[in-house]
C-alpha cells in the first residue's frame, strides 16, 4: 500500500490530464482540416445541452481534485471509503480507467471522420456506422466512457467518485437515448432496422 497508494495518487492527476490535452488536441486538429466542429452542445437549454454542461463541470472537478491530491491531502473532504481503499482495488480501478482508455481511442479511430461529440445537426454530415464494434452495441463509445468511470471509482473510492459515477451514468444513458431520436430521425427506416437488429448496450 506504501507504494500503490501515491502511485495512483499522480496517476490519476495525469492521466486525466492527458485525458483533457488529448480531446482538445482531437477537436482542434478535426477542425483545422474539416473546418468545422466535431463538438455539439445542442440547443440552449435542451436536453443535450444540459447534458454537456453537466459532464463538463464534472470533468472539471475530477480534474481539479486529481490534480490537487498530488500536492495534498485532501481525502477526508472527499469521504473515501477506508474499507476499500485497498491496494488491489486501486490498482483494479487504474487497470480499467486504462483499459476504458484504450477502447475509447480504438472506437473513435474506427468512427475516423464520422466521430461527433453530441448530436451533429449537419443533415449531410456524417453516416450510420453498423459495421464492426457497432454491429453488437448501438453505444459501445458511451459503455467504454462508463468503464472508465467505474474505474476512477475504483481508483479513489469515496463519496465524491461515487457521486461523479451516479452522475455520469445518468448523463450518458440520458444522452444515449437523445442521440438515438436524432439518429432515427436523420436516417429513417435504415436506423430502425439497425435499432431492432442491435441492442443499445450489449
Amino acid at each position: 500500500m506504501e507504494i500503490t497508494e501515491p502511485l495512483v495518487r499522480h496517476f490519476l492527476g495525469i492521466f486525466f490530464l492527458m485525458i483533457g490535452l488529448q480531446f482538445a488536441g482531437r477537436s482542434l486538429g478535426l477542425y483545422s482540416r474539416m473546418h468545422f466542429s466535431h463538438i455539439n452542445y445542442g440547443e440552449r437549454g435542451s436536453a443535450p445541452w444540459w447534458h454537456r454542461h453537466i459532464f463538463n463541470v464534472f470533468r472539471a472537478l475530477i480534474l481539479s481534485v486529481c490534480v490537487v491530491r498530488i500536492f495534498a491531502d485532501i481525502d477526508g473532504w472527499l469521504g473515501v471509503f477506508g474499507w476499500l481503499y485497498q491496494w488491489p482495488v486501486l490498482a483494479a480501478g487504474m487497470v480499467l480507467l486504462l483499459g476504458s482508455f484504450a477502447v475509447v481511442n480504438y472506437l473513435q479511430a474506427y468512427m475516423h471522420e464520422d466521430w461527433r461529440s453530441g448530436i451533429d445537426p449537419r443533415k449531410n454530415r456524417s453516416r450510420l456506422l453498423t459495421e464492426g464494434p457497432f454491429s453488437r452495441s448501438r453505444n459501445p463509445l458511451f459503455m467504454a466512457v462508463i468503464a472508465g468511470q467505474l474505474g476512477f471509482f475504483l481508483a479513489l473510492p469515496s463519496v465524491f467518485s461515487l457521486v461523479c459515477l451516479v452522475a455520469g451514468v445518468l448523463v450518458i444513458t440520458r444522452q444515449a437515448r437523445e442521440e438515438e431520436k436524432a439518429l432515427a430521425e436523420k436516417f429513417g427506416d435504415e436506423y430502425e432496422r439497425y435499432r431492432v437488429r442491435v441492442p443499445r448496450w450489449l
